[in-house]
This record gives structure tokens, sequence and C-alpha cells, in this order.
């Protein structure tokens, strides 16, 4: 689509928003930021973009369009914060205005290969070791995404050389119209954000999306273990590469024991199985991020990377902050900063991958999520679930309707903290794995596992 010269509407005035408006602006176009929040500083938000670089013909809009304004648009780009069925959305749709997101408009510019990955769970982990992986080999390699960096930020900075790894969420996917990543990964597919997909199809068909406009010379890595990945495997228009965490695959990657094992998955293959290496060699804890390397090693090793800079990168690879996090130990007790456990399949991971007496901190805000597998998990570990948030309530009558007694309510972050210290003893494990977003108490969950890291600097 030609865009120079012409009127796009960007709405949402976020990180997202403001690179989206720069990226047009540096192609020609004249970018319309617009936020309907009445109520917005606007000199902070000049203040933001100022800092965030120049953007060239830009106009910042908030409040509410005036008809003028709407009829001169020829494009809407969307952060992935906005609904797609907004009123204004839809309004543009009866009117055939194309609606984009962040990362379909980026793509329409960028140059080089990209991997693009999603999933429920694990998402983030697994592209920041694909990115070190890639950037031990290749010169040129960017990492942008739902992962903080804008896609629109670097697409003009890419070359052909270039390489982009890219964490996708569901939000941006519903707006992906041309995207065709070289090589995809859908790591699982767990109940999510069914308050903005309403249902579980919905939201299924919504991750595969990351696929759909794959052919056979592109990749998709799939989890084998996962019904849903597994499903669609058989029709994704992609050659699928499988990892699996319980069985022994004759094309893929696979743990078997302790050992993780590549069975012939490219053409030109010469050994139809090789041992890579033990879980044992990884800094990485829990059978989730073992989940992630193979996914990682899977997608690194179709963009032609060399299997001995794979395994060494891997090797020294350190967890990501929020996710499964060791803190400190104090008074013996080890604190684990696992606030990414934003919803219950990821939070189950949380809890398997301790191996000593938990505290578990728990609740959030409501997503409409049940916690009953989340609660079965627990499987002994937990002597003391302390629950705060909109659904602590929800979660103590599921707790006590699977036998778990020692529940503590608190009313803020702080008092939940406290009441773990006290319940930990000596040997014990104290872990922040909420199951639920952080919205309402904090404004992400990186805040929230920057508080409990304070916390616990402070005991």
């Amino acid at each position: 689509m030609e865009l120079q010269g012409k009127k796009v509407l960007v709405v949402g005035s976020g990180k997202s928003g403001i690179g989206a408006s720069r990226l047009l602006g540096r192609c020609g176009a004249f970018p319309v930021l617009f936020d309907s929040n009445e109520k917005l500083d606007k000199k902070e938000l000049i203040e933001k973009i100022e800092k965030a670089g120049e953007i060239p013909g830009l106009t910042l809009w908030i409040g509410s369009l005036s008809e003028d304004m709407k009829r001169e648009i020829a494009l809407v780009v969307i952060s992935p914060g906005v609904p797609i069925d907004a009123p204004l959305l839809e309004e543009y749709k009866n009117r055939n205005i194309p609606i984009w997101g962040e990362i379909e408009l980026a793509y329409a510019f960028a140059k080089g290969k990209i991997a693009a990955i999603t999933g429920t769970n694990g998402k983030t982990t697994t592209t920041t070791l694909t990115g070190q992986i890639l950037s031990a080999y290749y010169v040129s390699v960017h990492v942008v995404g739902n992962i903080g960096n804008p896609y629109t930020d670097i697409a003009l900075d890419t070359g052909k050389e270039s390489m982009t790894v890219a964490e996708i969420s569901s939000f941006q996917l519903e707006t992906t119209h041309s995207f065709r990543p070289n090589v995809s990964a859908i790591l699982n597919i767990t109940p999510d954000h069914l308050n903005r997909h309403h249902t579980m199809e919905c939201y299924v068909k919504t991750k595969e999306r990351i696929a759909e406009n794959q052919t056979k010379e592109d990749v998709c890595v799939l989890n084998y273990e996962d019904a849903y990945t597994r499903d669609f495997g058989e029709r994704c228009p992609a050659r699928v590469v499988y990892f699996s965490s319980k069985r022994e695959l004759k094309e893929g990657i696979y743990l078997d024991g302790e050992e993780i094992f590549l069975a012939k998955c490219l053409p030109g293959d010469e050994r139809n199985v090789r041992r890579l290496l033990n879980i044992h060699d990884m800094r990485l804890v829990g059978m989730c991020n073992v989940e992630n390397v193979m996914a990682a090693i899977a997608i690194c090793y179709s963009l032609s990377v060399p299997m001995n800079v794979i395994l060494d990168t891997i090797r020294v690879f350190a967890p990501v902050e929020h996710r499964i996090e060791f803190v400190d130990t104090k008074g013996g007790v080890d604190y684990y900063n696992d606030s990414k456990g934003t919803n219950p399949d990821a939070a189950i991971q949380g809890i398997r991958a301790m191996s000593k007496p938990t505290v578990l901190l728990g609740g959030g805000y409501d997503k409409g999520s049940r916690y009953d597998e989340w609660i079965e998990a627990f499987e002994g570990k937990v002597k003391a679930l302390v629950l705060v948030g909109a659904t602590r309530e929800k979660i103590e009558k599921c707790a006590r309707e699977h036998g778990i007694s020692n529940i503590i309510l608190a009313d803020t972050f702080e008092e939940a903290f406290d009441a773990c210290v006290k319940q930990a003893d000596a040997g014990d494990a104290v872990l922040l794995s909420p199951a639920c977003a952080s919205w309402g108490m904090f404004p992400n969950y990186e805040v929230r596992g920057k508080v409990f890291k304070e916390l616990v600097g402070k005991i």
C-alpha cells in the first residue's frame, strides 16, 4: 500500500503508537496520533514524543475525532491494547478502510529474515534466548514486538542480511494481513485473554494467524504435547518442526530423561539422531524452560545457526527477569519472582519449578480464568497460599474445594508479602506467581515484580 502523502490514523499514544507514527512520518505519510482519553496530559505526551525522536508531519489528536478528519484517513494503525471491535474501528471497517497493527506496518517496510514467536506462555524467554543465539552468529540482529521494543522502531534500519526476532501476542496477530515470517513458532495455547477474544476457538484461530501466509519454504515450530498446536500441525501451510518434552520424535527435538536430542528435522541432515545437551547444563530451571530451549533450538537451527553456537549460548543464558527469577536467600528462605505468571497455565510452570516447600503469593486482576488446574499442580508443595487483589475470594473458594486450608487473604501487596515472610521457615521458598494480571494494583507485571524484589531486599 502506497502511504506517501496520505493521512494515517494511529490509535493509541503509548510506545507502540509513537513508534508507528515515527515510521509513517519517515516514510512520507502524515500520521495522526490519536488517543480518546480526554484526561490525557497533552504536555506530558508531547514531551514523551519529543524524547523518543522527531516525527515528521505529525498531528496529535486527543478526545474525539472530527468528521472532517475521519473522512481524510486512508489507513488506520492500532496499538495492541485497542480492541478490534471498538466502535471507531467498526466505523472504518464499514467504510472499507484498512486496519493494520504495528506488526503489519513494520513488516511492510522491514527487510531481511524474521522469526516470529507466539504462545500463551514462554514467549519472552524464548524470544530473548533466540535473539542471543542469533546475535552470537549474525551481525545484524533485532529483538522486537511484545517484548517491549516496537518493531516499527527498527524496521527502516533492517537490511537484507538482518535477522529480526519478534515476540507476537494474540492482540497483535488480530491485525496482521500479509505478515509472513521465515520461521514462526507457537509454543503452547491455553485459556487466556478470553475477556478480549471471548471464546477459546477465537483465541486459538488468532494464534494460528502467525503462520497463515507461510508456505513449505518456511518453517513453523510447534509443541507436540499441546493438543491445539499438534492439531494445527496437520493443516499448517509451513513445514512443521515439532518439539516434545514427553516422547521421542522421529523428526524434531525431544527430551529423553535429562537429555535433549535432535532427530532429523532439516533437509540435508546427515545424522538421524544426535544428543544435544543435558538439561542440568543450563541455567534455566523448570520444564517450561526446557520446552522454551527446545523451541529456540528449532528456530535457530532452521535459520542456519551452527549447533555448537546454539548450545554454547544456551549454557550461559540467564533467566529472563520476572520469569521464575531467583531473587535472593534471606534467613534460609529462597525468594523467586515469577510476576510474569499472569495466567493459571504460566503459574503452573512456576510452581512445578519449585523443589522446596513453598509459600505462594497469588491473585490480581480477574481475566475470567479458572484456577482448578493451577491448584491441582500444587501437589503438596504449597505450605501456605497468600492471596491479594480482585481474584482473592474466587481463588480462595477454588482452593478450599481442592482441600487447601492454609490460606491468607491480604488487602495490599505489601501486607501479602509480609504474610509470606511470616509463613516461611528456613529451607522453604517464597514464590510470587500470581496466575493473574497485575492491572488494578500495578500498571504491569514488571512493576509488580520490581516491587516484590524491593521488598525482598528490605528483609
